[in-house]
């Protein structure tokens, strides 16, 4: 997890330099606040573009909890890393990769066994509705 951290990393770096050499190459005046504004806005969008159709379809076909997931897991993510964030800036603590690392397993371990139980109630029910059908119809 660590090693896919700091690959991400390492290619926001790349585009980040990138960006700035070809915004100096075309000679555009663009400071970092309006690489940034523009760079996220154009983020946001493309993957609103892909995002909406993929939930639309995950909520006709019934599986909202994906979308549930998706949503929490980012939220997660960056509270993990807000939290190292004031760690290593208030001092209150030690910023560190592990911790938040730590802290994305436990909720992925969790939601695992959440997802588990979640399917054997459903599994139950399902069971219980298709006997009680059955009966009624005997």
């Amino acid at each position: 997890m660590e090693q896919l951290l700091y690959a991400i990393v390492g290619l926001v770096a790349r585009i980040h330099n990138f960006i700035l050499s070809w915004n100096d190459s075309i000679e555009t005046s663009f400071t970092d606040k309006e690489l940034h504004f523009l760079v996220i806005g154009v983020l946001g969008i493309v993957l609103i573009f892909v995002l909406h159709p993929l939930f639309l379809w995950l909520s006709r076909t019934g599986h909202t909890m994906i979308i549930s997931f998706f949503y929490v897991f980012t939220v997660i993510l960056v509270i993990a890393f807000a939290i190292e964030i004031g760690q290593g800036v208030t001092g209150s603590g030690a910023m560190e990769f592990d911790d938040i690392m730590y802290g994305i397993l436990g909720f992925l371990c969790f939601f695992v066994i959440f997802a588990i139980i979640r399917a054997i109630v459903h599994l139950i029910i399902k069971l219980r509705n298709k006997h009680k059908a059955k009966r009624y119809y005997s």
